[in-house]
């Protein structure tokens, strides 16, 4: 299907959000997910289905200094 993953079209096959984190290999690290201008907790994910043409916002923290 296809979804709109931080402002460009992709292309997925994961049917939800944990899914979508654990295949950009975000699990574990600092990072939040928006779904359609909605804050999803990270206890969540797992229970908050993709659909079609669905607005995903990922933001990960990188630490530096």
């Amino acid at each position: 299907m296809s979804i709109i993953l931080n402002g460009e079209s992709q292309q997925t096959t994961h049917l939800d959000l944990l899914a979508l984190v654990q295949d950009l290999h975000l699990e574990g690290k600092r990072f939040a997910v928006e779904l359609n201008e909605q804050i999803i907790p990270k206890s969540r994910l797992a229970e908050t289905p993709i659909a079609p043409n669905d607005r995903i916002e990922i933001i990960h923290a990188v630490g530096g200094g």
